[in-house]
């Protein structure tokens, strides 16, 4: 276990980013169309193709998740993606034509450091094909990828990722782009909120403080919520049907609140994708889903926190790290 989303099998994570820009792109590679359905929180969500992912749509399965920074010019990330896809002759049958189908969700991080006068048109297209490309069962966390620019209202934000077995035997893997509006810590830190799911002192074994205080609980948020989102995409081997994976994308909703504070406000596009790989039959559909999804949560609040433990301020950042602050 690498403790990252690719321990699910079936799948590869590439990620492609430009320090000098200040922003980057994941990219999320099923080996073979994947079942997948998607919950939206966020009030102001930046998508492409996840009206798809509703269980009462045609598409049986996609090709690719991307998250990616940009806000909507980040949204041409999928286009990258897509050209890849093609070249390998991946796609959605028509006729003569394969048509690669790409779900994409974007966060806010125009206003970070890095330089976004790109002349006519973004980068992201390019920055979605790199990313592609670069897919493999081993990538970085932190602050690479949709994760480069990404912030939170005290530290750095990040690309964190997870992943857990639950008692069937089946893998769950979490991938998150940190850039939320409220704080993954407590306080000042360095207490992170998701300590009670942590495992190994993956995200430094803090714990939590002693007791919480009326001014510890005073939600910490960015002057406008405008900037704000973090994207999540879960991924299980579990066999599951559309309107399963849309299950486990609202339960997967609750490791957000366990490791965010606070979360899902009016403008932010907090998302979570959800998709099977289905290497491994659903050993119960009611039971087995329910604790597939319990533990999907932990690991999204994990990932989360893993995402904010690993990053690293970038020249110009106006926010330390939580590394820069406590990793001594």
């Amino acid at each position: 276990m690498r403790n990252l989303i690719t321990d699910v099998p079936g799948l590869k994570v590439g990620n492609a980013e430009d320090e000098r820009l200040g922003s980057g792109t994941t990219a999320l590679i099923f080996d073979e169309p994947a079942t997948a359905s998607v919950d939206v929180r966020g009030g102001g969500p930046g998508t492409r193709e996840t009206d798809l992912l509703d269980p009462a749509r045609t598409v049986p399965g996609i090709d690719a998740i991307v998250l990616s920074g940009g806000s909507a010019f980040g949204l041409d990330a999928a286009s990258g993606v897509q050209a890849w896809l093609r070249e390998q002759g991946r796609g959605f049958a028509i006729g003569t034509m394969c048509v690669p189908i790409v779900s994409a969700a974007v966060l806010f991080d125009l206003l970070s450091a890095g330089d976004k006068n790109w002349g006519r048109f973004p980068p992201y297209r390019e920055l979605g094909y790199s990313a592609a490309s670069n897919a493999a069962l081993d990538f970085a966390l932190g602050s690479v990828g949709a994760g480069t620019g990404a912030t939170t209202v005290n530290y750095k934000g990040g690309l964190g990722s997870a992943s857990a077995q639950d008692a069937d035997g089946a893998t769950v893997g979490a991938l998150a782009a940190v850039n939320a509006v409220g704080s993954v810590v407590v306080g000042a830190g360095p207490w992170f909120w998701a300590a009670p799911f942590e495992i190994d002192g993956e995200f430094g074994g803090r714990g939590l403080p002693d007791a919480l205080s009326q001014q510890i609980l005073e939600p910490l948020m960015k002057g406008t919520v405008r900037e704000s989102t973090t994207l999540v995409a879960v991924a299980t081997d579990a066999t599951l049907t559309k309107a399963e994976a849309k299950r486990l994308a609202v339960m997967a909703q609750s490791g957000l609140a366990r490791a965010i504070y606070p979360v899902h406000s009016p403008l932010d596009g907090d998302i979570v994708f959800a998709a099977s790989t289905g290497h491994r039959p659903l050993q119960d559909p009611v039971h087995g889903l329910a604790r597939l999804g319990a533990l999907a949560a932990n690991v999204v609040a994990r990932a989360i926190a893993r995402g904010v433990f690993a990053a690293r301020a970038l020249p110009g950042d106006a926010l330390p790290s939580w590394n820069e602050r406590f990793g001594r």
